[in-house]
């Protein structure tokens, strides 16, 4: 017997999951070999074997105070190795009973695990438990009270709140915090249950406890529990008495105290400037958690007071900047992010520090990447060229997703400084290396619609670019510039002609759907060159492609052609830049209220996350270029010089209504649609109801004089749309930024569409009009019925009631733009009519 215990315990320490070395236990055992490795099916019968039978004749043997540790680690590696050995509970219930403290934290581990598997054994713990709840050790009666509320229980209630009643007014401070925690915990047992207001004030009343961790305990205990009635109320003696007892508490404890003092708003001046004083020294902590804590609570306190906010982050740049060197990654990144907030609103906080920004060869691509990041917003005219030869060196970095960010970095600088940039990123072609190319190419695609000034350079540029392109993206990029600018490259047809050739074994839908757009701008410019190859690619995609997306593209295209040419251009050719959009250096700064409830949360990193992905993704009408949040100029597509439709061409397309005199006049300003913000069906079903109970009740041509609200209403002569299926209605209108919410299903009437946009124009004194446009697209027309009758002959209606009707609001009113609107859906509708009439 003696011989086989040291080799079954070899066995057991041979893994390094053993929670404790066998070396710990006192006994030495000789050196013996290995057991042969067992199957966890034969585990637990030879532990079991072991435990009952082995260990009580080595512990005869051993009288040694520390014994029966040994079956106690073995049990607990055990566990961690996913063994159950609930068969065990009632020996280790009995086990508990030893005056060992260090033999009860482990026998204690092993009852709390499985507590919930054994239920009615458990209330055989809690005699000992309450009996060590009067133990002269206060560790002994912590340890009690802890692993009482740890057996989560419900049965066990009515044992556990008289001993955490009476460990709230033990004398030992470690009792105390645990009985305080133990309400806590007592309370997610039973949430149902109504809050005992003696436990309530008694816990408030320990809020003056000597003991700063059961003071934090308190503030934590009363949050959970009064989480139904907003959490612990705070007046004006408790902030007093927690700022004066800030500096007891420890890191994490001070944070919790500032987090829950941004509930309270002083009553006067004076006293928002004695709270602000206590803070001062919090402000600038060497840790930085309760640093971005006390700046949290610093913003929310004074919201109403923009210069003090701006002179508390100047106090905490050096703070910022010691954290971004910190010897944790994790603390570098949350650093730099929460700097990226602050530059928002004082962009040049950090600009003499900007080489404390400068990447480290060992640190990880996600730091890089945000170091560039900051980088880009302290660029000035002093530093430019010194962060751009920085930049470049990161351009040829092994990690590609850093080089990729780095030349995204240099074509946002671009915007700027675009010459010094285009004269980097052009060198950067000649590498020939796959992702350096792909990122050139979509940081010039996305350089030229901001800076329409440096179209000329890229299109140089562009010669042989395809031979190094692979990926997608990048592909993507160049067929747009090749589409958009096609006509000042010399070999755009040729180019395409490649795609073409390839595209049955194209595998991107993206690469697909942007060779059709490029294909079909490229004839509108250069026709002899381009007829013959555009006609194989509509071919293809109508007849052979299997994805609905492509096809229902090139459909749409097709039928566009029918439309004329002049149709076609209107829709394909708006303007190829947005100068629009705002540049990166020197943009406004933002007030801090913007961001003040974000900082020291999660919200910062998640917007970094954003920023942090390639900005390209397919053409740059679909991508957001300006960096300042909540604005509606992203997924923009324009239209300049939009004109009324002219359907003389088609007989079957010819407007019945009064419209073609509203819009006989031509729209020669620039309009674009876009489709952010995004609106959710709730928040679209409330905007139209809200304006129908306007519209309702007043006069309807008192509503059209409203400055603020317009409301109109038109037909449009094109009865094949309602039997057009979803998919070709939805890719159509998308295709043009003009999003639809609902349908009725096809050949159901009545026939209704619920759609939206946003558009933008720019009038004469080049002022930007933004406005919200809801619409409803409604159809009563014919529909046959079991009498052979159309549903038009049954109702009686006359001829006009054929058409489409459209219903428009638009908040707020621009005349101008709801027009083009107009002019574009009516566009739109015809041609997906015209194949059906």
């Amino acid at each position: 017997m003696p011989f086989f215990l040291p080799n079954f315990l070899l066995y057991f320490s041979s893994s390094p999951a053993f929670l404790f070395p066998i070396s710990l236990y006192p006994q030495p055992f000789p050196s013996l070999p290995h057991c042969p490795s067992l199957p966890l099916s034969l585990l637990f019968p030879i532990f079991s074997f072991f435990l009952l039978f082995v260990c009580p004749l080595y512990t005869h043997t051993h009288t040694h105070t520390h014994s029966f540790f040994l079956p106690l680690f073995l049990c607990l590696r055990a566990m961690s190795q996913g063994v159950d050995v609930s068969g065990l509970f009632s020996e280790m219930v009995k086990a508990c009973a030893t005056v060992d403290i260090v033999q009860k934290k482990l026998v204690y581990v092993f009852l709390c695990s499985y507590a919930s598997l054994n239920p009615e054994l458990s209330l055989l713990v809690i005699n000992t438990l309450r009996k060590d709840c009067q133990d002269p050790n206060p560790m002994v009666r912590s340890l009690a009270l802890r692993n009482m509320t740890n057996l989560r229980l419900p049965s066990l209630v009515e044992y556990v709140e008289q001993p955490l009643t009476a460990g709230l007014r033990d004398r030992a401070a470690c009792v105390r915090r645990v009985a305080v925690l133990g309400f806590a915990k007592l309370h997610n047992l039973q949430t149902n249950s109504e809050i005992d207001a003696a436990v309530v004030n008694e816990l408030y009343s320990l809020l003056r406890d000597p003991d700063p961790v059961v003071m934090v305990n308190c503030l934590r205990a009363l949050e959970e529990i009064l989480k139904e009635e907003g959490g612990v109320a705070i007046n004006k003696p408790i902030t007093h008495h927690l700022l004066n007892r800030l500096k007891e508490c420890d890191v994490w404890g001070q944070c919790e105290v500032l987090r829950i003092l941004q509930r309270y708003r002083p009553q006067s001046e004076d006293e928002l400037f004695d709270i602000l004083s206590l803070l001062d020294a919090s402000l600038v902590s060497p840790h930085p958690p309760v640093m971005a804590a006390t700046l949290s609570l610093f913003l929310s306190l004074c919201s109403g007071l923009p210069a003090v906010s701006l002179a508390a982050l100047e106090r905490v740049r050096g703070p910022l900047l010691a954290a971004c060197g910190s010897m944790s990654r994790e603390m570098r990144f949350t650093a730099l992010c929460h700097i990226q907030l602050l530059l928002r609103s004082v962009p040049g906080l950090m600009g003499v520090h900007y080489k404390r920004f400068f990447c480290g060869y060992a640190e990880p691509a996600y730091i890089k990447q945000r170091k560039m990041q900051v980088l880009v917003e302290l660029v000035n005219d002093e530093n430019v060229a010194m962060l751009l030869d920085e930049l470049r060196g990161y351009c040829t970095d092994v990690n590609t997703d850093t080089a990729q960010s780095a030349i995204s970095a240099i074509g946002h600088i671009g915007r700027s400084y675009s010459d010094r940039c285009l004269e980097i990123l052009t060198g950067l072609l000649g590498l020939k290396q796959e992702h350096i190319t792909s990122a050139v190419v979509q940081t010039m695609r996305d350089l030229v619609w901001v800076c329409p000034q440096c179209s000329d350079t890229v299109c140089l540029a562009l010669e042989g670019c395809e031979e190094s392109l692979q990926d997608s993206q990048g592909r993507q990029a160049l067929l747009w510039l090749l589409g958009v600018y096609g006509e000042r490259v010399s070999c755009a047809p040729y180019t395409l002609e490649v795609f073409i050739d390839g595209v049955r074994s194209e595998t991107s839908l993206g690469v697909k759907m942007e060779l059709l757009t490029a294909t079909m701008r490229l004839f509108l410019c250069r026709p002899a060159e381009t007829q013959d190859m555009l006609g194989r690619l509509l071919h293809y995609c109508i007849e052979e492609e299997t994805d609905m997306c492509v096809r229902d593209q090139a459909l749409l295209y097709y039928r566009l052609l029918h439309c004329g040419i002049e149709e076609t251009r209107k829709v394909l050719h708006g303007r190829r830049s947005d100068p629009s959009l705002g540049v990166l250096i020197g943009r406004p700064a933002e007030p801090i209220s913007q961001w003040a409830c974000s900082f020291n949360t999660l919200e910062p990193l998640r917007q970094g996350t954003i920023e942090t992905e390639s900005a390209s993704r397919g053409s740059p009408e679909h991508v957001t270029f300006d960096p300042k949040p909540n604005t509606d100029l992203s997924d923009t597509l324009n239209y300049s010089h939009i004109e009324k439709v002219h359907s003389g061409s088609d007989s079957t397309t010819q407007r019945t209504d009064s419209s073609a005199d509203i819009l006989a006049s031509n729209i020669t300003v620039p309009l674009s649609l876009s489709l952010s913000p995004a609106l959710s069906p709730e928040e679209f079903e409330h905007l139209w109801l809200q304006q129908q109970a306007l519209h309702a009740e007043q006069d309807p041509e008192k509503m059209k004089e409203e400055e603020d609200y317009t409301y109109m209403e038109e037909r449009i002569h094109c009865p094949a749309i309602p039997h057009c299926s979803p998919q070709n209605l939805q890719a159509a209108m998308q295709l043009v930024n003009i999003q639809t919410l609902a349908f009725t299903p096809p050949h159901t009437l009545p026939w209704r569409v619920y759609l939206y946009t946003h558009t933008q124009r720019t009038s004469s004194a080049d002022m930007t009009h933004s406005t919200l446009i809801l619409g409803e697209l409604l159809y009563t027309g014919e529909e046959a019925t079991g009498d052979g009758l159309s549903g038009r002959e049954l109702s009686g209606k006359d001829g006009e009631e054929e058409g489409v009707k459209v219903t428009l609001k638009q908040q707020p009113r621009d005349d101008k733009a709801l027009k083009g609107f107009l002019s574009i859906l009516t566009t739109v509708l015809h041609t997906l009519s015209s194949d059906r009439a």
